[in-house]
């Protein structure tokens, strides 16, 4: 089977294929953080996985030769889209889960974005979210507020841990809107180096103050680690900044609705917590939620014949 890649089979592939491989993948992120952290300290672990990412985007660097982004100011707003959405989201999240947090309770404070970029995205953008937008995003909270009603009723995470995970996802949601203003047309492999690098260095700095720096190399962790470099941070985030790029900012924002009933059905096999019947009924009105705030098939059929 061949790939499409001219123009508009790249656009179809980013409107109908990516969006859902981007939520599978994002899911597993919180599983591989609960597995690893056992092993490494939270800040410790993100340095080893941002500088082995930077090595790899480095080579590749070297190798293709990509541009550069033009002048310091360039340079300087992908470093901090890198700071906010690698070392704000990442860090926030897995000190959250090393203090506590379950990987189902952290998945569902990430679905608090969409609202968070419907807040933001006035001031930030000037994108309006008319009412049907509105509507799809309370659906989809709702929805989420049923898929996770395994986890609210047992919320024992600490107090802490879910301010950090709140911090997060803050970082993040604001991460994502700035890149969309002010690095929508930064090259993929060079802006990745350089947020990844931006990343690194906050998380070795925070690492080297605040903890021991002691890792278990165990066989979980080498997998966990090896997860999250190529899947997540290499796979996920390409995935992110394209969809960014070519989707209005509340259409990639509304994806984290399905997170939650994403992590939930990977945590039925793998933890053996059965689905009932509110997860299921949460999870129809996040799908709804997310039709709600997708552009109308007339937009998308004009979008795709760019």
């Amino acid at each position: 089977m061949r790939f499409d890649t001219s123009p508009a089979g790249r656009r179809a592939f980013l409107y109908y294929s990516a969006p859902g491989l981007f939520v599978v993948l994002w899911s597993t992120g919180f599983i591989g953080a609960k597995l690893g952290l056992p092993y490494a300290e939270p800040a410790t672990f993100l340095a080893i996985r941002f500088a082995l990412v930077s090595v790899i985007l480095g080579a590749a660097v070297v190798v293709l030769r990509p541009a550069w982004p033009r002048g310091w100011r360039a340079f300087a707003q992908i470093m901090l889209v890198g700071i906010l959405v690698h070392g704000v989201y990442l860090g926030g999240i897995f000190a959250g889960i090393n203090l506590g947090v379950s990987a189902g309770d952290s998945a569902l404070i990430v679905g608090m974005q969409p609202i968070l970029t419907a807040v933001f995205i006035g001031p930030m953008l000037s994108e309006v979210v008319d009412r049907r937008q509105w509507s799809g995003f309370i659906l989809g909270t709702a929805g989420i507020s049923l898929v996770s009603l395994r986890y609210l009723s047992n919320f024992d995470s600490s107090f802490e841990g879910v301010l950090l995970c709140v911090l997060a996802v803050i970082g993040m949601s604001i991460g994502t809107l700035y890149q969309k203003r002010f690095c929508k047309d930064m090259n993929l492999l060079s802006g990745a180096f350089l947020q990844f690098g931006a990343a690194t260095l906050m998380m070795s700095v925070l690492a080297l103050t605040f903890e021991t720096t002691e890792i278990s190399w165990t066989g979980e962790f080498v997998f966990a680690l090896g997860w999250l470099v190529f899947v997540l941070s290499l796979g996920a985030m390409t995935l992110l900044w394209l969809l960014v790029r070519e989707k209005a900012a509340t259409q990639v924002a509304s994806l984290f609705f399905l997170v939650p009933p994403a992590t939930a059905l990977a945590a039925w096999p793998l933890f053996g917590e059965t689905l009932n019947s509110s997860s299921i009924a949460g999870m129809i009105l996040v799908v709804g939620g997310l039709l709600l705030v997708k552009p109308p098939k007339e937009n998308r059929q004009r979008d795709l014949s760019r």
